[in-house]
This record gives C-alpha cells, structure tokens and sequence, in this order.
C-alpha cells in the first residue's frame, strides 16, 4: 500500500495553478461573484463526462452564450439563445428545462448554497451520506414531463448508488480552499466531502492499495474516502489531484 509521505508528495505535485488550465475548474476561475462562481461550477459540473477536450469546448461555448453576468443571465433569461445547444444525451430540450429550475431556484431563494445547505443539515442523522438526494430530488421534483435521458444524466439519482463523481467534484470546487478549489461555501468541512471517483482515480487507487472494492460505485466512494481519511482526517479530498491526475499521466505514457 502507498504510504501517506509518498502519496503527500503526489498530492503536492498535481495541486498547482497548472491543473487548472485543462479541467473543467477552470471555468469558475472566470468568475469573481460568489453566486456566479456557484452557477458556473455547478452548470460545468453537469456536462464534465466524456472526452474532456470535448465537454470542454462545449462548455467553452455555453458560457459565451450566457455572458459573464451569470447569474443575471440565469435570473432573467428566456434561455432562447440555448436552443441548439447539445452535448451527448442532453439536447436543447433537456439542458433548457435545468436552466429553468436554476431561475426558479435563484428568483425564489438565495441559490445553490441554500439549497445544498439546507438539504446538508436535514441530513445529519444519517451521517451526511444522503445528502445530496434533496438536492437531486428538488430538481428531479421540477422536471417537465417530457423530461428524457438527458435530463436525468445531467444529475444522476444518488438512490441508485451510483458514484456520484461530478457533484461530489463540484462540492470539492465550493468546499475546499486552495489554489485550485475555491472554498466559498462554509457550511461543509473539507473533511465532510466525498471523492469524485472516476475510472483514473479507481483505477490508481487499487493500484495503491487503497480500494478493494471492485465496482465504481458509491460503496466504493465511501470506502476510498475513509481510506483516506486515515491519511488526512480534515482534508482527504486532497488526495483527488494525486490520483486523478496521476492517473492520466500513466494512462497517456501507456
């Protein structure tokens, strides 16, 4: 098994100014207004799968619609200039309905913060494993009757113990504070977070020694981030850079 120093050392590396530049976290560094760096994180959260150069782009090209008031954009917007808009499953008639939700949500209460916070605390019985299923379902609660795959894949359903990893990275962006994630909300600690666990980061962790499990699944998620936790109680996340990061690098020298 990795040893802490050695897996510090990796952590080190990867977490600089330079991991911004090719990850999807560059587009909340494009914003100063708390609520607009929320919504970018969380809008750029929905399309980060697939080939990153890909979702990228197309990220690239939804935010030269909505301008660099965002949350102006998502308050009063008819969202008519997204028509058109597509990205793998999610088509115009998926990605507009959310956009929607995101207005109601920001005319009617103070945002993504308030919601996240609010389904956080309701939560602590349990933990705060489930917690994320209010955010889910307030959403899902609005969804138009029409709404489609590509809806629901923008925010998979957390009770059918998926991994989770893009909204988890998200809350890593709004948590966490570094050079890289920018830790405007304060409501979580760092070590309530869980890590976004994608196919670079659970297959590097095996290697390490780290997850047994073998499928990429909550189950999963929950055991690597207490593995990590036994390295760095208050902030396990860290360790996110050094294995998804590191993980691309190998994958690229095969």
């Amino acid at each position: 098994m990795i040893t802490k120093i050695e897996l510090d050392k990796l952590a080190e590396r990867f977490e600089t100014e330079d991991f911004i530049k090719n990850d999807p976290v560059q587009f909340i560094h494009k914003f100063e207004n708390k609520k607009d760096i929320e919504l970018a994180g969380f809008i750029s959260s929905l399309f980060a799968y697939g080939n990153r150069k890909l979702f990228i782009k197309k990220l690239e090209d939804l935010f030269s619609r909505t301008g660099k008031n965002l949350t102006d954009y998502i308050k009063n917007s008819d969202f008519k200039n997204l028509q058109g808009l597509e990205y793998r499953f999610s088509k115009d008639y998926d990605i507009i309905p959310m956009f929607r939700i995101l207005q109601t949500l920001y005319n009617e209460s103070d945002g993504l913060e308030e919601l996240f916070r609010y389904s956080f605390k309701e939560d602590r019985g349990n933990d705060y494993d489930h917690f994320l299923e209010g955010v889910v379902d307030y959403f899902y609660s609005r969804a138009p009757k029409e709404a489609g795959q590509g809806f629901f894949h923008m925010i998979p359903n957390p009770k059918k113990g998926g991994a989770m990893k893009r909204i988890n990275m998200f809350l890593r962006w709004m948590v966490r504070e570094s050079v890289v994630d920018k830790g405007i909300w304060k409501f979580m600690s760092p070590k309530d977070l869980f890590i976004p666990l994608d196919v670079h980061v659970a297959r590097l962790s095996r290697e390490m020694g780290l997850l047994n499990r073998k499928s990429n699944d909550y189950k999963a998620v929950r055991e690597l981030t207490n593995q990590l936790k036994k390295y760095s109680f208050d902030d396990p996340i860290k360790y996110d850079f050094a294995m998804f990061a590191f993980g691309v690098e190998l994958n690229k020298k095969k």
